[in-house]
């Protein structure tokens, strides 16, 4: 793992790169959901490996405020432009004129603004539970959850509502495995309470949302997309990324890759072999992807 300075120095990303660089493969560069850290790829990278390509450069990135990167020194500053602009500094810093993106919720929407503002970096993006218009009903649903979580104060306490919340987006997963996915965005103290993995002020934007909020559609953010290849995932159970908006998505944009993964919501696990599969195949040759797809 490394550290980046971004435009403002007193802030650095942490940055971790796995395979190699600067071998004419064209990278990958994952962006987690809004609160989220790189941890929510490590079973991706895993099984990416699985496939025979350990030598293939896949970039995780910690957006500021988010695992292991510094807060941002305003809360206002805490925005998807923000971001964007630092994920181009970051591919600037290690040399990378040319990316594939793969993000997740909140990940997606930056790959949208980059693709925005800095089309020739895009060779491809993959959107994951992500779109031109967030579902508020997720918005509402990670305040309330996050605030349920910091109200509680014994170990047990605090390690039941993290399995009651997670088991509706993950339905049959062991408690064991319920445990390992709570422990992605937070850690706990010696009393047991939950501590966020994550700058507490990214939640203050969500304040204002209400659940029957209806957002205004970004499509044309979604359209900055057409510069290159595109795949549209979404788990089955996601609350974050409306059926009818990415039913949407996938009539504006026919000859994208479009697959639904079954029996879970968001962050997707990648803990099945053909879904990593799929996402290789269209990040080592994504024309040809299409094609077979379409065929």
């Amino acid at each position: 793992m490394q550290r980046i300075a971004l435009s403002n120095p007193r802030i650095t990303a942490a940055v971790h790169v796995d395979g190699r660089l600067g071998d004419g493969r064209t990278p990958l560069v994952c962006l987690a959901g809004y609160h989220r850290n790189m941890s929510d790829f490590t079973s991706f990278v895993q099984y990416f490996k699985r496939l025979g390509l350990d030598d293939w450069p896949v970039v995780l990135i910690d957006l500021p405020g988010r695992g292991r990167s510094d807060d941002r020194l305003r809360t206002e500053d805490y925005n998807s432009i923000n971001d964007a602009a630092d994920v181009a500094d970051i591919l600037s810093a290690l040399g990378i004129g040319r990316a594939m993106l793969l993000g997740q919720g909140h990940g997606g929407q930056v790959a949208m603004l980059l693709a925005a503002s800095h089309p020739l970096l895009i060779a491809g993006t993959i959107l994951l539970d992500s779109g031109p218009v967030a579902d508020s009903r997720g918005i509402v649903r990670l305040r309330n959850n996050m605030a349920h979580i910091q109200g509680l104060r014994s170990a047990k306490a605090v390690k039941a509502g993290f399995r009651r919340m997670l088991a509706g987006d993950y339905p049959g997963s062991s408690e064991e495995a319920l445990d390992g996915l709570a422990l992605r965005s937070h850690w706990f103290d010696k009393r047991g309470r939950a501590r966020p993995l994550f700058d507490p002020r990214l939640l203050d934007p969500l304040k204002r949302f209400n659940f029957d909020d209806v957002l205004v559609a970004q499509w044309p953010l979604f359209d900055a997309l057409k510069c290159a290849p595109l795949m549209m995932l979404r788990t089955q159970l996601t609350d974050q990324l409306r059926r009818e908006t990415f039913e949407e998505m996938t009539r504006r944009r026919p000859e994208a890759l479009a697959l639904i993964i079954s029996g879970q919501g968001s962050p997707a696990l990648f803990d099945q072999i053909e879904e990593v599969q799929a996402v290789a195949q269209f990040v080592i040759d994504p024309e040809r992807a299409q094609a077979d797809a379409a065929a």
